[in-house]
């Protein structure tokens, strides 16, 4: 791989000198400007630093109003997101939904509520270590995927629920450089079928149009039957393929990189996080009133990226077993997060569920 400005980044160049300039916007420098960090006077610990003055941690978080939109970087220009970390209550991963547009576009590349961008659907921390997203205790979400632009970029958060949030931690690093004409923009896309209605499949993206490539699947996945719920099969329809895919997979578990059933040792789900793929999370029921076994599984597509010239619909059976050997059509709760790159300008995406729909329940 070459080095192009600065955007093109691994252990075989980082010694190459580049032209591109580092900023980064966070709670202490919400413009991003160049030497605008640590300049607050008043802030959210203003109490905790009065003794100490500016540039000691005035003002490293914010407090998100309710039923908002916030703003966490707007910047003009070319250049490209190198780098994301936010972290908030666990409380509110499935309320806060995270936007992002490019070059001045009016609706968004990215939608996604925050948990699900970062594999942690189910508002409860689980550990991923993975090359894009990296999630560390408790609940610090990272990601490295690279978002070039070429006329701007604006990341927003918008809170769904009636009362404030406190205590939002983020900071979003972005170089500015020249952006070369074959690099695609970033996208993201959130789905849920609750449940997949009995017969169907439940449907991670339709209607994709342009050139791009696919590169990762986050699913959280709730279980409401007893038994293996991992048979069906995950179909790529590539570029005009109607009603047969030109990829199809052969199992649920095989797809996230695993094999018969996630079972290790005998009788226990093993949750597992490597760069491309993985089940980092398996929640089972332990208590009153608890019920429904949930589980987060990601893959991503690196070294394997599903490519396409004209379009692109990804969709997933939610298949399990009859007593009698014979396959169960599930009606389970699938909540899909896709990533991808393409040309713009990009199909619309279907509105995003209400809060309530979103919730985990």
């Amino acid at each position: 791989m070459g080095d192009f400005n600065g955007l093109d980044v691994h252990l075989g160049n980082l010694a190459r000198l580049s032209s591109a300039r580092t900023y980064s916007t966070s709670a202490e420098n919400p413009d991003g400007a160049k030497g605008g960090g640590a300049r607050a006077t008043e802030g959210v610990l203003s109490r905790q630093a009065r003794d100490l003055g500016p540039g000691w941690k005035i003002q490293p978080c914010i407090n998100l109003a309710p039923e908002s939109t916030t703003t966490l970087a707007e910047i003009d220009g070319a250049g490209a997101i190198t780098h994301l970390w936010i972290t908030v209550d666990s409380k509110t991963w499935r309320s806060l939904v995270l936007r992002m547009y490019w070059d001045g576009e009016e609706t968004p590349s990215v939608e996604v509520p925050l948990g699900d961008f970062f594999c942690n659907g189910w508002g409860q921390h689980c550990q991923v270590s993975s090359v894009p997203i990296a999630v560390n205790p408790k609940g610090g979400f990272n990601s490295y995927w690279q978002m070039p632009f070429r006329g701007g970029a604006r990341i927003t958060i918008e809170n769904l629920l009636e009362t404030e949030i406190e205590g939002f931690f983020y900071q979003v690093d972005f170089v500015r450089t020249e952006v070369p004409a074959d690099l695609g923009y970033f996208h993201a896309q959130f789905r849920r079928s609750n449940p997949v209605p009995y017969g169907e499949v439940h449907t991670l993206l339709d209607g994709v149009r342009g050139q791009g490539q696919y590169v990762g699947t986050y699913l959280a996945w709730g279980c409401n039957n007893t038994g293996w719920w991992g048979e069906g099969e995950f179909k790529f329809y590539l570029d005009g393929d109607e009603e047969y895919p030109t990829i199809c997979g052969t199992g649920t578990e095989d797809y996230f990189g695993g094999a018969w059933g996630f079972e290790h040792p005998a009788g226990q789900y093993a949750t597992f996080t490597t760069p491309y793929l993985g089940m980092p999370q398996v929640i089972e029921p332990s208590g009153f009133s608890d019920n429904q076994q949930r589980f987060g599984l990601y893959r991503w597509h690196i070294q394997d990226t599903i490519r396409f010239t004209e379009d692109l619909r990804v969709t997933v059976q939610a298949l399990g077993w009859r007593r009698d050997g014979r396959f169960l059509q599930l009606q389970d709760d699938l909540a899909s997060t896709s990533y991808w790159y393409q040309t713009e300008p990009h199909a619309p995406f279907p509105t995003l569920p209400t809060k309530d729909h979103l919730e985990v329940v």
